[in-house]
């Protein structure tokens, strides 16, 4: 892939927030704001964008429970959607995820291994144009994930967070609680009253791999 291809996705976001009319998302009684609800089969507000192939994303069914299925061949294209969250008053994403086919072990931090089977993007806006969109990335790495964080291999624009990696189990569905209000900081040394969109994307085309992952339903919390 070319590098203003691995840039294209937070530019895209940015200039996606940037046209699209506001929508500030709403507290449940429960005091939380539904991302994705891929449980009730809905894929209300996903946008799809393709930048080498195509990754196949469909809600499946196993057993009583409806999920993202997301597979990779080769490919790259990621889901995304504007929803503005308030995160201050609802600081911890929640989701759950899983692999069900990995990628061997590649060098993420070099731009021919920047493949992931499974990560999701949280982007917000630090000025008043699409270039300004910066975003958090957790990732399920292929590696041992002894590094915390660095750099994603094609922009600093993007903060690489491995929360899971090969030595978890394939198959098997992981659940994740991370604070976002505290992440920009620590990454970014920022801290906006909202994110503006989230994004999903399992990819596979700098490796010339084949990778599945599942997706949960999403949604941020106030504790």
């Amino acid at each position: 892939m070319a590098i203003n291809n691995k840039l294209i996705l937070i530019i895209l976001i940015g200039l996606f927030l940037f046209l699209a009319v506001d929508a500030i998302a709403d507290l449940s009684s429960e005091g939380a704001v539904q991302v994705a609800r891929f449980s009730e089969m809905n894929l209300d507000g996903w946008e799809n964008k393709s930048f080498e192939g195509e990754t196949q994303y469909s809600i499946k069914r196993e057993e009583q429970n409806s999920y993202l299925y997301a597979s990779s061949m080769q490919s790259a294209s990621a889901l995304y959607k504007k929803i503005k969250v308030n995160i201050h008053e609802t600081p911890y994403l929640n989701w759950r995820w899983r692999v069900d086919k990995a990628l061997s072990e590649l060098n993420e931090k070099d731009k021919s291994g920047d493949d992931y089977a499974a990560r999701i993007y949280v982007v917000f806006k630090t000025g008043y144009t699409p270039l300004s969109a910066k975003a958090l990335n957790y990732v399920w790495s292929s590696n041992d994930i002894s590094d915390t964080h660095w750099p994603n291999a094609y922009t600093k624009k993007e903060i690489m967070i491995p929360l899971r990696s090969n030595q978890d189990k394939t198959h098997t569905w992981q659940h994740e609680k991370v604070n976002i209000k505290e992440d920009l900081m620590k990454y970014f040394n920022k801290m906006p009253k909202h994110i503006d969109g989230v994004a999903i994307m399992t990819d596979t085309d700098n490796s010339k791999g084949v990778a599945g992952a599942s997706y949960g339903d999403i949604y941020f919390s106030s504790d």
